[in-house]
């Protein structure tokens, strides 16, 4: 109401001839002539159908509605003030909040450094994480979503990703499952084993959401020739491999899962066939200019690097990735 009363232009200038003491004053700091000043004000007081000033000799003096309105009218100022901040803020990308969505495994391995290395550099940023395996289907898409592509993007040698409307979407990393054993376990010494010969084992299930991670290790077994004997189901790969340790049977589980490994197990490559997964990320288009998105994106790559020591060429990616 008191902004669709009173022009703030007008009141601005009022606060001008009240700080300096009179209307020339004012008109010298505001770049004005005096008449321009003197009919701001006569406005200003039809709008607010107060006498805002008074004659004192040759000289003005504030009523005091007037004073009391140059006082107050600060915290309308100083709020619009804060808002021009933050608008531009959020256009740049310095406040606000950004969604990113990541899958279990990359939580684990990547994202602590990501987040903790925004909070430092943005913190008036709020992240909201997101975790795909529980993620609400009636929540908005996030900004951007580090995830697994469907089984059929890791059978070639060129990645394929999803296109999806909105997003700008780039093949990240493709990696290799490894069978993860018992240091008592036959294969414990091998640097390799076939697919084939796990299929009497007794196998530790490792992932609760039966998404396209276990579904690209069971097409890679029915490849093979049989369907993995599941004497456990578990809901991570952490406890999977735990499991393992504990003597309850084998986990396959991708290279990402295994960066930190528990004690008493060991890792072996499979072969004949190799089961793979496609990592992949998508950007959301109004994230396109956000310099938080693109950090985080450039983060990423460094991760990447860090753990498989490539990742697939990408117009997301930081030129020097």
């Amino acid at each position: 109401m008191f902004l669709s009363m009173i022009d703030p232009h007008r009141l601005r200038i009022f606060r001008a001839v009240v700080a300096e003491g009179s209307i020339g004053g004012a008109a010298a700091a505001l770049g004005y002539t005096p008449s321009a000043v003197s009919q701001h004000i006569a406005g200003l007081q039809r709008e607010t159908g107060l006498a805002l000033i008074e004659r004192v000799g040759r000289g003005i003096v504030p009523t005091d509605a007037g004073t009391t309105l140059a006082a107050e009218s600060s915290v309308v100022f100083d709020s619009l003030s804060r808002l021009d901040v933050l608008v531009d803020d959020l256009r740049h990308g310095n406040a606000g909040t950004l969604r990113v969505a990541y899958f279990a495994s990359a939580g684990a391995a990547w994202m602590p450094e990501i987040i903790a290395t925004i909070g430092r550099e943005f913190p008036d940023t709020r992240l909201d994480l997101r975790l795909i395996e529980l993620a609400d289907p009636e929540a908005g898409a996030p900004d951007i979503e580090i995830y697994v592509e469907s089984p059929e993007s890791a059978l070639g040698r060129a990645p394929i990703v999803t296109p999806v409307a909105g997003f700008d979407s780039v093949p990240l990393v493709t990696e290799d499952y490894l069978v993860v054993v018992g240091e008592a376990s036959a294969y414990a010494d091998r640097d390799q084993v076939t697919l084939r010969e796990l299929a009497d084992d007794a196998w530790i299930d490792n992932d609760v959401a039966r998404g396209p991670c276990r579904e690209g290790v069971l097409r890679a077994c029915t490849a093979a020739g049989f369907t993995p004997n599941f004497r456990v189901e578990t809901h991570d790969y952490g406890t999977a491999m735990r499991f393992v340790a504990a003597g309850v049977g084998l986990t396959v589980v991708p290279a990402l899962a295994v960066i930190d490994l528990p004690a008493g197990v060991r890792t072996v490559t499979i072969a004949e066939p190799t089961p793979r997964r496609a990592l992949a990320l998508r950007r959301h288009h109004r994230a396109r200019q956000n310099p938080v998105a693109q950090r985080v994106i450039t983060l990423l790559y460094e991760q990447v690097h860090r753990t498989h020591g490539m990742a697939e060429p990408s117009s997301l990616a930081p030129t020097d990735a």
